[in-house]
């Protein structure tokens, strides 16, 4: 059970010698070490009957340990009920497939009408994340990316799958249609990626590496469609835009990417680009079961690649 917000939490000490912030992280594990830091730092936690001033200070045996979790300061967005696509819930986490065409958070241009609004009201007593209550978006996809996006519930899910997209150990697999047709059915593309220098809207492989970041995406040939090609990417990096650069890098720009793509027409309306996070595997953060999720495919997705197989067999 997670503590409950705006309520004393008293502890004692049985073992010392650890840090404070580590020995608190164990004692309650349904708070990330992250947020125990920031109560530290905001005066919330006494040791003693003194208010503590460091989260490297040691804790000795005897200790008397009190801590206040504030109330979670509420979010200044609207609950709207937009249909969800739900792959996966439980009490921790929620696996969505995001449409093509919705965006993700609120920003300029986009201030209702997004995924957080519509997790608001699906989620009404959602935890708060990180001291606020929102919900806990643990990666992005872009507007106009449908598929498979994972929210923390809580703050020991936040915190937990995290960590999992840092170490590297969650995997996604993306599904697009590129232009073109590579002579090798399989590639790494290790190249880094920073901000357009001619236009700050954009990304773009960066060099000399130093001003970049480093991005990684293994690639392989699903299905060969004429001058067209499926291809899975698994990305073991998550930056801005990273697919989309990577595969117009190498020659192949995703079908009907606005920004980074050829605008050649290929004969079926398209939302955006044809990307699709179609796979999404990672470890639940309170059982440690590994989840699998899939996204189907939109119906664009497939008349598009079925539209080309007809070409590519006449």
């Amino acid at each position: 059970m997670a503590p409950s917000e705006a309520s004393p939490i008293e502890l004692r000490v049985e073992q010392g010698g650890d840090r404070l912030d580590r020995w608190l992280a164990e004692q309650l594990p349904d708070l990330s070490r992250a947020r125990l830091q920031k109560l530290i730092e905001q005066g919330q936690v006494y040791r003693n009957g003194v208010v503590c001033q460091s989260k490297k200070d040691t804790v000795q045996p005897g200790d008397r340990i009190h801590l206040t979790i504030p109330s979670a300061t509420p979010l200044d967005l609207p609950a709207q009920d937009i249909p969800l696509d739900i792959l996966y819930e439980d009490e921790d986490i929620l696996i969505l497939n995001k449409p093509a065409g919705l965006v993700v958070h609120p920003a300029p241009g986009h201030e209702d009408g997004t995924l957080v609004n519509a997790i608001l009201a699906h989620c009404p007593n959602l935890q708060g994340v990180g001291g606020v209550q929102r919900p806990g978006i643990v990666h992005r996809l872009d507007k106009d990316t449908s598929g498979a996006i994972a929210i923390a519930k809580n703050d020991h899910a936040h915190h937990h799958l995290q960590a999992q997209f840092k170490a590297k150990t969650a995997r996604r697999t993306y599904l697009a249609v590129v232009h073109g047709a590579p002579a090798v059915d399989s590639g790494t593309i290790d190249q880094p990626i920073g901000r357009h220098p001619g236009d700050r809207k954009k990304m773009a492989v960066i060099s000399p590496p130093a001003t970049g970041r480093s991005a990684v995406t293994h690639w392989q040939v699903r299905q060969r469609l004429g001058n067209y090609s499926l291809l899975q990417f698994e990305l073991e990096t998550g930056r801005t835009h990273q697919i989309r650069v990577h595969s117009t890098f190498i020659g192949y720009p995703v079908v009907g990417d606005p920004v980074y793509g050829s605008r050649r027409s290929v004969g079926v309306n398209l939302p955006g680009q044809a990307l699709h996070a179609w796979k999404l595997r990672l470890q639940h953060p309170r059982t440690e079961e590994w989840i699998e999720a899939i996204a189907p495919l939109p119906p664009y997705f497939e008349t598009l690649i079925r539209v080309l197989e007809q070409r590519a067999s006449q």
